[in-house]
């Protein structure tokens, strides 16, 4: 991706969202500036975002920038941090906006590390880790244990591939957040989740720093109502996955990966034919193997089409999953319909395998266990093709509009 003009001075705009923080501001503000003069390279401004404070925070904001010249105030009459980041970063004009938290848990040898990927054009977003490899953090075990769980349910309900959705050490390049800007609802504490799951849905690349991370216990947040939201957010933003709103027209996208050697031997980007189909039969064979199982399992409690329907809505999640990162991995697949698709499909194999079972029992009374199973993998190897075509065909067909958008 050709780097612009504004990247190439490598100006960085490093924001502060503070509510009531007259205490932190000043001793934040001072060691974050000795820093940046003595071991930062690019063109950097502070800005301290206000966020409605009703304390001396924004007289103590206008004091710092007065003292010194690369220190600015956003004064918003609204609380949120997500607000907070959305409005000054939206109204950045360098090449990289950042943000840090006040208490700067985040230790300051990470901003570099952050910052040059995306100032080179090689990144769209960065995040500090604390759960990346190599961070190390000092925190108590409710923080630890919080911490822990909602990435992980992110990571399952969403599939995301970031490993820490909500350290406060964040950066982006100004031209491709501000798109996603647009787009992210949130004003509080999950706009960082919907910032991230939105970069991802819509293709970016996100940068990971694992960080030095020291937690520090004056928190303005509320754990249990924070928690209730992000658990809200990460429904509204499946929603906006599923029906189509959270693909954001008009990003800057990344050219097509492409040999520097004149003379390299290349293989194919995007497995051909043959490749789909061995590795969606390899799925295939494991998906039914654990169908089968769970199916005879299921069947010493429910009823024929209670076990089928169970095991089945099990092995299809795991089945598309697989396939979406292996078979079909140069396809299309962050489109909102393809859930809604992916479901049809589902239902027909259902529908199908469900089908061979009641003629199965239509025509013999009882039938033994073995033949009942020997009648269901039948069915499910039919089926299977079928599926794979459906997949193919339908489900994960490539969009050569967007590849050239």
């Amino acid at each position: 991706m050709a780097v612009s003009t504004a990247q190439a001075t490598g100006t960085v705009d490093i924001m502060i969202p503070v509510y009531n923080e007259e205490r932190a501001l000043p001793g934040c503000v001072e060691v974050l500036h000795g820093f940046l003069e003595e071991q930062f390279p690019f063109d950097w401004s502070i800005v301290v975002v206000d966020n409605a404070s009703i304390d001396r925070t924004l007289e103590v904001a206008r004091d710092l920038a007065e003292r010194y010249e690369r220190v600015r105030v956003h004064h918003l009459d609204r609380k949120g941090r997500g607000l907070a980041l959305r409005e000054s970063w939206g109204a950045s004009e360098a090449a990289v906006v950042v943000y840090m938290d006040v208490d700067l848990s985040t230790g300051l040898d990470g901003l570099l590390p952050l910052v040059a990927p995306l100032l080179n054009g090689h990144s769209d977003l960065a995040i500090g880790s604390r759960l990346a490899p190599g961070s190390r953090t000092v925190r108590g075990p409710r923080r630890e244990l919080v911490s822990r769980g909602y990435n992980a349910l992110i990571r399952l309900t969403h599939g995301a591939r970031f490993s820490d959705a909500q350290c406060g050490f964040k950066a982006a390049r100004t031209e491709v957040v501000r798109p996603l800007l647009d787009r992210a609802r949130d004003e509080a504490w999950f706009f960082d989740t919907e910032l991230l799951l939105l970069a991802e849905h819509n293709g970016l690349r996100v940068h990971e720093v694992p960080v030095d991370w020291v937690e520090d216990v004056d928190s303005r947040v509320d754990v249990v109502s924070t928690a209730i939201d992000d658990i809200k957010g990460l429904i509204r933003v499946a929603r906006a996955k599923a029906n189509g709103t959270a693909l954001v027209r008009g990003l800057p996208r990344r050219p097509q990966p492409r040999a520097i050697h004149p003379d390299a031997v290349l293989s194919r980007s995007e497995g051909g034919l043959s490749w789909q189909m061995l590795s969606f039969a390899v799925i295939g064979v494991i998906s039914t193997l654990a169908n089968l199982a769970l199916y005879g399992v299921f069947r010493l409690w429910w009823p024929v089409l209670t076990a089928n329907l169970a095991a089945l809505v099990i092995t299809t999640l795991f089945n598309t999953e697989a396939n979406r990162r292996f078979t079909f991995t140069a396809r299309n697949t962050a489109r909102g319909r393809t859930h809604l698709q992916g479901l049809v499909v589902f239902g027909l194999y259902y529908a199908f395998t469900s089908a061979a079972l009641l003629v199965l029992h239509a025509a013999a009374h009882n039938p033994p266990r073995a033949l009942e199973l020997m009648v269901l993998l039948g069915s499910s190897a039919i089926g299977t093709v079928g599926r794979f075509f459906l997949l193919r065909s339908w489900v994960f067909r490539r969009d050569d509009r967007k590849d050239h958008a």
